[in-house]
């Protein structure tokens, strides 16, 4: 049972960067190989939705504790942040589950067509790695966090304690040893799991959204180097033909990216949803418990500052994705087309490569934005947005307590 293993055009294997090296092992995100045979791909599909069983279990457990602390409210939002994660983490599991061979043919094209390779473009790549900077933070915080539910259990051995790794009340008794045990592993599965899939799929779409503007960056400075070639060449008869060509295949390749951004939004858009929809609650309550207790866990700072950097980066690359794509209808009009029409001695030609020019802008007056489930947009407003509620909400619960 081989996970698949990213390839570029020519069949060179791509270098991952460490966070996405650790989501390619995730069994229920990561797609598996084409060559995997039926038989372990319903063996990973059994396991997968064994893990599912854990989950609602959790799920279960964790929900009584809160009906139980729902009239102390400190108590309450101690377990409220790992609820709300685990909720949204069950929503994009299944989702992935349901869409996994989707993601596989995604990335199939992204490594192939869309994929900015070190060896061909150094200066882009070094730009897009600066880029991702703020997501490689995000995935060290959320290590950290996770780190704490991990040394939970090593802690409770040394002081021959029995605890949950998280708060939660099982619906039956899991004092026996036999049961406390595999009741632990499964907690400390659940934060690896959960923590791998929330830094593992955020670096994934980053990744998936910086090179796709790094491709359209690449579209307009390669147009913008071959209409410099036809003007100093100055071929006057077929200056025309020629940039009309260009556009043309310009344009075909602006469609091309036009369309994997489509199939990005489409596979994300619900999962985008779910990871945008409760984040000012889970601001809220982690802010809450890093203020009230500020060196009793470290758990909650970390996991605060993970989830706000994550926002802000997401937004970030989400608006300077749609500003690119923004200005493609007015690259095409400052194509030099009325320098090429002055000098062009060809009627025939210069009517058909206005045809072309205003098909072009036609074409690009949309801006690309990434969506969640059509509600809002991806982008720095939208994050902004979610830190003021956060922040209202925050305001509300100091006044109550």
């Amino acid at each position: 049972m081989v996970r698949y293993v990213p390839r570029l055009a020519d069949g060179r294997k791509v270098e991952l960067s460490w966070p996405l090296t650790i989501y390619r092992y995730s069994h229920i995100f990561w797609p598996l190989d084409a060559a995997t045979s039926t038989f372990w791909r319903r063996f990973d599909y059994v396991c997968a939705w064994i893990g599912c069983l854990v989950l609602m279990f959790h799920n279960d457990a964790e929900l009584r504790y809160l009906r139980s602390q729902r009239n102390n409210l400190d108590t309450l939002l101690t377990g409220m942040p790992t609820y709300l994660i685990l909720v949204e983490f069950q929503l994009r599991s299944l989702h992935a589950l349901l869409y996994r061979e989707d993601l596989h043919r995604l990335l199939q094209t992204y490594f192939a067509s869309i994929y900015v390779e070190r060896r061909a473009q150094p200066k882009l790549f070094r730009q897009i790695e600066r880029k991702l900077l703020p997501n490689r933070l995000v995935a060290s915080l959320y290590v950290v966090t996770v780190s704490g539910y991990v040394i939970a259990p090593i802690m409770m051995l040394i002081r021959r304690q029995r605890e949950f790794v998280y708060p939660m009340i099982p619906a039956f008794d899991v004092e026996p040893i036999y049961l406390f045990v595999p009741h632990t592993l499964s907690s400390v599965w659940v934060g690896v799991i959960i923590a791998t899939a929330e830094f593992g799929e955020t670096t994934l779409l980053c990744e998936l959204l910086t090179h796709l503007k790094g491709r359209y960056i690449l579209l307009q400075q390669d147009m913008n180097a071959s209409i410099e070639q036809i003007l100093a060449a100055r071929q006057r008869p077929l200056m025309a033909q020629q940039l009309r060509e260009l556009l043309v295949k310009t344009l075909r390749q602006n469609v091309a990216l036009n369309r994997f951004g489509e199939q990005l939004e489409a596979h994300f858009t619900v999962r985008v949803f779910a990871m945008f929809a409760g984040s000012a609650l889970l601001l809220c309550a982690l802010g809450f418990k890093t203020i009230v207790s500020p060196t009793g866990n470290y758990i909650y700072p970390m996991w605060f500052g993970a989830k706000t950097i994550e926002l802000l980066t997401l937004g970030k690359l989400g608006s300077d994705l749609a500003y690119v794509t923004d200005a493609l209808s007015t690259m095409y009009y400052q194509s030099q087309w009325e320098q090429v029409l002055y000098h062009s001695t060809n009627p025939r030609e210069n009517l058909r490569l206005m045809k072309v020019v205003a098909l072009s802008i036609e074409l690009n007056c949309r801006t690309y934005y990434m969506t969640g489930l059509k509600y809002f947009r991806v982008s720095l407003q939208a994050v902004l947005k979610i830190l003021q509620g956060a922040f209202s909400y925050f305001t509300f619960l100091t006044s109550m307590r």
